[in-house]
């Protein structure tokens, strides 16, 4: 019970500032009251009912007295240091001298003390003391509970500002898992509308097993984009294994016109990539440069590590000598592919990437891709206890 008690005193000290200062105001007080009892009265007289009412009712006054001062001070509380010092001398000495000639007296009430003037130095010394003490232990607590106070608003300023941080970032999140999505989206309709205008060509020229087999192609790849987060990262190993989903459904439509050539070391194959990044470039590819040629032709697909960056380099040979005529236009239509690219890598990796498509000497296209070199953490073991 009493244990609760303390507990209760010590919380509303530490949480109301009005129960603070009357706690400390208080204390100080008993303690004066304490030691004048104690090395005074029991010192030099026998105890009395007269001694003892004599001691608390000084302390009373003393209380009464130091908050006039309390109040005068927090009024210059904002006046200059000088001001407040020499304006708290004059208080003290004024109070205490107030205080002396109260206690004095009040004693001569109360016993028989009859040496007011012989003794008046030394009880006016000891009040100096007693008020300089008070207000020392004033201004010390003023400038803690001052100081506890601003370090409170800087703590409720930084909090505020990591929870703004927290809502930016979590709103970050969101947009760009949004934009992500949405670039994603115009893929996929993309390619599948494609696939499905050759499927019905195949099927339209008596084609049925070709077609057939693109269908089963088409329904693998859809399978693994279905199965895959398209937000997330695929390791380019991956990438390559999903890019061959789809070219095996290329493949169909043009049989041996269409080579694949890959040049991949072992560490780019462990770099982490956005899902079905390389996918328009292919697509542009087959359409601009395989499908425009009688010869069909070669697409080839490079990836190395260089300066902690993935380089990744897809070119092809290019179209025909006669459909060579519309090659500014066909490269326009190719960047469309090449700007939903570059906004996906723009929003996964800011400034951080470049994406660079120039014309080969053959007539081809070479897009080269520089990105962030990033691989998978492996999952961590957790030991049976």
């Amino acid at each position: 019970m009493s244990e609760s008690l303390l507990d209760r005193i010590k919380f509303e000290v530490l949480t109301n500032s009005r129960k603070r200062f009357w706690f400390w105001q208080a204390g100080f007080w008993l303690f004066v009251s304490a030691i004048s009892f104690v090395t005074l009265t029991l010192w030099y007289s026998v105890f009395t009912w007269a001694n003892l009412a004599h001691t608390l009712l000084q302390a009373g006054v003393g209380l009464i007295c130091s908050l006039i001062l309390y109040e005068i001070f927090m009024r210059i509380w904002d006046q200059k240091v000088r001001f407040r010092l020499v304006c708290g001398m004059f208080l003290v000495f004024v109070i205490a001298l107030v205080w002396t000639i109260f206690r004095m007296y009040a004693l001569s009430w109360f016993t028989d003390f009859d040496s007011i003037r012989d003794e008046f130095g030394g009880w006016y010394f000891a009040s100096i003391f007693i008020f300089l003490c008070w207000t020392g232990l004033f201004h010390g607590i003023r400038y803690y509970e001052l100081l506890q106070r601003e370090h409170q608003i800087m703590l409720q300023a930084e909090a505020e500002t990591r929870i703004e941080h927290i809502k930016r970032l979590e709103a970050q999140s969101v947009a760009r898992d949004a934009q992500l999505k949405m670039l994603r989206y115009q893929l996929n309709p993309h390619f599948l509308c494609n696939t499905l205008n050759a499927i019905n060509s195949l099927i339209e020229f008596g084609e049925a097993e070709k077609a057939q087999k693109m269908s089963i192609h088409l329904s693998e790849f859809l399978r693994f984009s279905l199965d895959n987060n398209p937000d997330t990262k695929v390791s380019l190993k991956e990438e390559i294994r999903a890019l061959n989903l789809y070219l095996e459904i290329e493949k169909v439509r043009f049989g041996d016109r269409l080579n694949i050539e890959y040049d991949i070391d072992d560490l780019s194959q462990k770099a982490l990539v956005p899902s079905l990044l390389l996918q328009p470039i292919i697509e542009n590819s087959m359409k601009y440069a395989i499908a425009m040629s009688e010869n069909g032709g070669s697409i080839s697909i490079c990836a190395f590590i260089r300066h902690q960056d993935l380089c990744i380099i897809l070119s092809d040979t290019g179209a025909d000598e006669s459909n060579k005529q519309g090659l500014q236009e066909n490269q326009n239509k190719r960047g469309v592919g090449l700007n939903n690219i570059n906004q996906r890598l723009s929003t996964l990796y800011g400034d951080n990437y470049t994406v660079l498509s120039e014309s080969l000497p053959t007539g081809g296209l070479s897009t080269t891709i520089n990105m962030p070199y990033e691989i998978a953490q492996p999952a961590r073991k957790v030991a049976n206890i």
